[in-house]
């Protein structure tokens, strides 16, 4: 049977490369959690007043899309460092639940909410879901870093 030692994983035997992979994935990750969050202030009516949130969707998408494939990237080689250990972390397990269920809602009902410029009740709901999804997911990260 095999076993995965994670001191074979190039990763874990150089000195820069887990700390620059943690970089772009953090720094990729605050780009798109950003740039959606920017539609979801302008649609609780926080910010960007002057733009409809249907102009802002077309201004931010394609950091949103490159921030989410950058992001996924990285941690899928942050994930080869020890996959066993991830696997196991419920912390983990949720993170990667919930940023399946927010890269859905995002590009589903968040979209459509955003892309109908509506800034009603029912738009406020979505932008509060969504920013609370994205919240949890920075939380689950750390969780899963200090524990």
């Amino acid at each position: 049977m095999l076993v995965y030692d994670p001191a074979t994983n190039p990763l874990n035997n150089n000195e820069w490369s887990f700390p620059l992979a943690e970089c772009f994935h953090i720094a990729a990750f605050a780009m798109s959690v950003g740039t959606i969050s920017i539609l979801d202030l302008r649609l609780l009516g926080l910010g960007m007043l002057h733009q409809k949130p249907s102009e802002l969707l077309k201004d931010t998408a394609m950091w949103t899309i490159a921030g989410l494939v950058i992001t996924i990237t990285a941690g899928l080689i942050i994930f080869t460092t020890d996959p066993l250990r991830y696997y196991y972390s419920d912390a983990f397990r949720y993170k990667m639940f919930a940023l399946v269920v927010a890269i859905v809602y995002n590009y589903t009902i968040h979209r459509k909410v955003v892309q109908s410029d509506h800034t009603g009740f029912g738009a406020k709901l979505v932008a509060v879901f969504s920013l609370l999804l994205w919240i949890s997911i920075v939380f689950a990260g750390l969780f899963y870093a200090f524990t």
